[in-house]
């Protein structure tokens, strides 16, 4: 069973646009203007939307409703991001294509780039039958070559360097996650106070900086209709410079196996049959990039325990009375499991 394109879908109450005011900014730029506009049902943080018009698709970005515009939130940062990696020749992005910092247009920073057609996979597809061992090889290697290519980017020569402070990377990352975990803390787990005190121990030398995608793993690209080629990298709210390996830990972190937890499992479709290993990918990318991985457990375990921060602060939120939604009440295994994977790593020195 073909498995279909990423769909737009009816806007969510209270989340619709201005469809006059939004033409009227397109049409000063030289851009058609939009007959219908739908959303893309899928992500928890900013809003994207598929604009209809008579040349063509576009996507348009913007933050949630009522939220705060700094940090995850900064659509000009994405823009100008999508931009200097198309200045760069990094191919696999969709092209940018105008930002709007006027908040009179929409009520909030816009940016509108090309809509790029293809399949996200996602969690509920896991048990498509096209999804066989030797595609899931395919897609597998295919994610590693583009994160080790994005890597190879000269931030020097590109300008990308511009856009993060690759100075301390490490250190910032590993005290702020800290920080947000001692905020969000509601129970007493001992696996994330230990794996807390390795981590500041255990700083590694930092790797020659590169340019980070900080989130990449397969719902965030969007690959051919027939699955073999990833057409573009989605979601770049996070990318910096800083220590490269930082990136692959992250991707490490999500990129679940069979044996895993089954909570695990909703991050990723990494553990079905066929796909490469966490081994197999960190060589991988050691032979494409040429890197020295010998440190390689200390960055998978600060992606672990930055994913259980995560958790750890919706579940801090649910236990504050400030979401009723029951599945974040279930969360609190999931920050113990977490803390426990990354200190059994750095114990046995392997991902």
């Amino acid at each position: 069973m073909p498995i279909s394109p990423d769909a737009p879908a009816p806007i969510r109450p209270g989340e619709e646009l201005d469809l006059n005011r939004l033409n009227a900014f397109l049409g000063t730029n030289g851009l058609p203007g939009v007959g219908e506009v739908r959303q893309f049902p899928g992500g928890f943080s900013n809003l994207t939307y598929f604009l209809e018009t008579e040349t063509g698709g576009y996507v348009l970005r913007r933050p949630p409703f009522g939220a705060q515009i700094k940090g995850g939130h900064d659509m000009g940062r994405e823009f100008r991001v999508l931009t200097a990696l198309q200045a760069a020749g990094f191919a696999k992005i969709p092209r940018p294509v105008v930002f709007c910092n006027d908040e009179t247009a929409l009520g909030a920073p816009f940016y509108v780039m090309e809509r790029v057609n293809g399949v996200i996979l996602r969690a509920a597809v896991a048990r498509n039958p096209a999804l066989t061992p030797e595609l899931m090889r395919t897609l597998g290697e295919n994610l590693t070559d583009t994160l080790a290519d994005l890597h190879a980017l000269d931030v020097e020569k590109t300008g990308l360097l511009a856009l993060g402070k690759p100075e301390g990377y490490v250190q910032r990352q590993v005290e702020g996650w800290i920080g947000r975990y001692e905020k969000a803390q509601t129970d007493d787990i001992p696996a994330m106070i230990d794996l807390a005190d390795w981590l500041r121990g255990n700083l590694p030398a930092e790797q020659p900086p590169a340019f980070l995608h900080n989130d990449f793993k397969f719902d965030n690209v969007v690959l051919s209709p027939d699955l073999t080629r990833i057409e573009a990298i989605l979601d770049w709210e996070m990318a910096t410079v800083g220590d490269p390996l930082m990136d692959l830990g992250a991707s490490l972190a999500y990129w679940c196996e069979a044996a895993d937890p089954d909570f695990l499992k909703a991050f990723n479709l990494t553990y079905l049959p066929g796909c490469p290993t966490r081994r197999e990918v960190a060589d991988r990318y050691a032979a494409r990039t040429g890197r020295d991985l010998t440190h390689l457990p200390f960055y998978y375990a600060f992606g672990l325990y930055k994913n259980a921060v995560i958790i750890q602060q919706i579940y801090a939120r649910w236990k504050a009375g400030l979401t009723r939604d029951p599945r974040f009440g279930k969360l609190l295994p999931g920050v113990v499991q977490l803390g426990r994977m990354g200190r059994e790593a750095v114990g046995r020195g392997t991902v």
